[in-house]
């Protein structure tokens, strides 16, 4: 069992030890949207089980941050849970979920010794069936939740939830507390810094941020990781002007973060930049 915290009013989030994992609730009038739905149909219901418990409402929507299996395998579970409703996504991650959802169980499959395994690989993936491209407005009686895609960053299709009349802002990916954010071989490190610029022009000095991953931060703490991303993408920048072969990338630049965690960012970069923009060896 994980309680649901009020961290604000009417916004609750149950935080989880398996890759600590935030799901929220925004409750208004109109009742209840969650925010993912976690990691498999096992622990999500357990979610469900929660957020009756929690009794704060219907659940009337459920709105996935992005497409990858840990904030969206528990979709249909859900909809088996609290009836038809509709789940809402950036247009990129609708139409990726499903592919996405099948790589993470390959990778599940090829990995039979992760205590997970097998009840990710029972789960059925289910794709948003609600899509957008920029934003979009849900009515919850009393309040208004925005969804707002700030541009790529972690993936092509990251939204963030903002709640305007509580200060709430749940960043899904694009924010991560418990580690460095993963740059992954979907991410955009060039695009990522000027994306977090977006968000923390929503942000006051007074907000509350979930993270997709760890605890609570604010805006210094979101301020700090754009700082962090940026310097990122202008070292790959930097490293391919100067003709460094990608795969000494890693060694020849001084990195926020460990080297280790930006493999997938660096070769992300180098295929991202014209060859204008890189001055290496012809093949």
């Amino acid at each position: 069992m994980t309680d649901f915290t009020e961290v604000a009013d009417r916004v609750w989030v149950a935080h989880h030890d398996w890759m600590h994992v935030n799901i929220t609730l925004v409750g208004g009038d109109g009742g209840l949207v969650m925010v993912d739905t976690h990691s498999s149909e096992r622990v999500a219901r357990q979610v469900a089980d929660d957020v009756r418990r929690l009794g704060a409402g219907p659940l009337t929507a459920v709105v996935n941050t992005h497409e990858h299996w840990d904030h969206t395998f528990g979709n249909v579970v859900m909809l088996e849970e609290f009836g038809t409703i509709p789940i809402i996504a950036h247009e990129w991650a609708a139409e990726h979920t499903v592919q996405s959802g099948e790589w993470a169980k390959k990778r599940f499959e090829e990995n039979r010794d992760d205590p997970h395994a097998d009840e990710v690989l029972e789960t059925r993936i289910l794709a948003a069936d609600t899509a957008f491209s920029s934003a979009r407005a849900l009515d919850l009686g009393d309040r208004q939740v925005e969804l707002i895609h700030p541009g790529r960053g972690h993936t092509a299709g990251d939204l963030v939830v903002r709640v305007p009349d509580a200060d709430v802002l749940v960043g899904g990916d694009l924010v991560e507390e418990s580690d460095p954010p993963f740059m992954g071989d979907d991410s955009y490190p060039f695009d990522w810094p000027a994306s977090l610029d977006l968000v923390l022009g929503l942000l006051t000095d007074a907000s509350v941020v979930v993270p997709g991953h760890g605890k609570l931060v604010d805006r210094a703490f979101v301020h700090d990781q754009r700082t962090d991303l940026g310097v990122i993408a202008e070292t790959i920048r930097d490293l391919a002007g100067r003709g460094v072969p990608v795969d000494r990338a890693l060694e020849a630049g001084e990195w926020p973060w460990e080297p280790r965690l930006l493999e997938h960012a660096v070769r992300r970069g180098y295929e991202h930049l014209p060859r204008s923009a890189k001055h290496l060896p012809l093949l």
